[in-house]
């Protein structure tokens, strides 16, 4: 069973978004749902700290792509740090990394 610890920091109108486990179509629906509340509370400014992710299929891209388009529209971003694996292959291969405001990749 895939598993999705979502940890949440709020500034005034930013939040830092820790990811550990699996991002998959089971759990993508979780992370919306915290980032849509996060949005709805003024919160337009959000990093996710990726380190901790050990899997993202396309429903968690997904859900990520979808945010970054919220936000934008509301004169916000959307920020990947810690990128690896999965994610950063996937970001890679679909060029999708070009749609976020910025992707930073784990150090090694």
């Amino acid at each position: 069973m895939a598993d999705l610890n979502v940890e949440v920091e709020r500034g005034d109108t930013a939040a830092l978004v820790r990811l550990d486990g699996d991002l998959d179509k089971l759990t993508a629906p979780q992370l919306r749902e915290c980032l849509v509340r996060l949005l709805a509370e003024g919160r337009v400014r959000v990093v996710i700290d990726t380190r901790e992710l050990e899997f993202c299929d396309s429903s968690g891209l997904w859900a990520l792509v979808e945010h970054q388009r919220r936000v934008a529209a509301q004169a916000g971003s959307l920020r990947l740090v810690g990128v690896h694996g999965v994610l950063q292959r996937v970001l890679d291969v679909t060029g999708l990394k070009a749609a976020f405001d910025d992707v930073l990749r784990a150090e090694l």
